[in-house]
C-alpha cells in the first residue's frame, strides 16, 4: 500500500513483471519501486535481482515492512539493522546483509492465527485510519529519498497516530 501510495505521488502508472516482482521506473528521480510478488519469506531474491540490475548499494535499497510487534498504525524506521523475527526481512538480509534502511509499519500482533491475521483484511475500524498511516509511511520514504536518512528517522520515529481504530 505504501510503494502504490508512492507511485501515485509520483504518477506512475505503468507496472511491469519480471523477477518475482511488479516493478516500476521513475527515470525523473531515479527510482525504482518494487513490489515483490514471490511468498514474504523468498522477497530477498527479487530485492537482490534488482538492486544488481540497476547497481544499487545496499544503503540505497529502503524496504518497508508490515510489522505484528508493532501496534496498529506505530511506524519506525531504522538505517540497518537484524530481522527482529520477520521473515520478510530475514530474506532480504540472507541476500543483501543487514546495511539497508527499513521502513516498518505496525498492524499488531493477532491474539489468532499470525499468518490469518497478515492475510485478512483490516477491520472497519483499522480501515477507517489506514490512509494516514500508509500516507505517513510514504511521507517518511519521500523524505528519506529527498533529504536523507536522518531527516526521514526523525519524522517516523516521531509520528503518532491521531486516531487510534476502534
Amino acid at each position: 500500500m505504501v510503494v502504490d501510495e508512492l507511485a501515485r505521488h509520483y504518477g506512475i502508472t505503468s507496472w511491469k513483471h519480471k523477477d518475482s516482482a511488479e516493478q516500476a521506473y521513475d527515470s525523473n528521480r531515479r527510482v525504482v519501486l518494487v513490489k515483490p510478488t514471490s511468498f514474504m519469506n523468498l522477497s530477498g531474491t527479487p530485492v537482490r535481482l534488482i538492486s544488481s540490475w540497476y547497481r544499487t548499494l545496499p544503503e540505497d535499497v529502503l524496504v518497508i515492512v508490515d510489522e505484528m510487534d508493532l501496534p496498529f498504525g506505530a511506524l519506525r524506521m531504522r538505517p540497518f539493522g537484524g530481522h527482529g523475527g520477520h521473515n520478510g526481512l530475514r530474506s532480504v538480509i540472507a541476500t543483501i546483509g543487514e546495511q539497508f534502511p527499513r521502513i516498518r509499519v505496525g498492524v499488531g500482533r493477532p491474539k489468532f492465527d499470525t499468518i490469518d491475521h497478515v492475510l485478512s483484511p483490516f477491520s472497519s475500524e483499522e480501515r477507517a485510519v489506514l490512509p494516514s498511516v500508509v500516507d505517513a509511511a510514504a511521507e517518511g520514504a519521500q523524505l528519506w529519498l529527498d533529504s536523507g536518512i536522518e531527516r526521514a528517522m526523525q519524522y517516523i520515529n516521531n509520528w503518532k497516530l491521531s486516531r487510534e481504530p476502534g
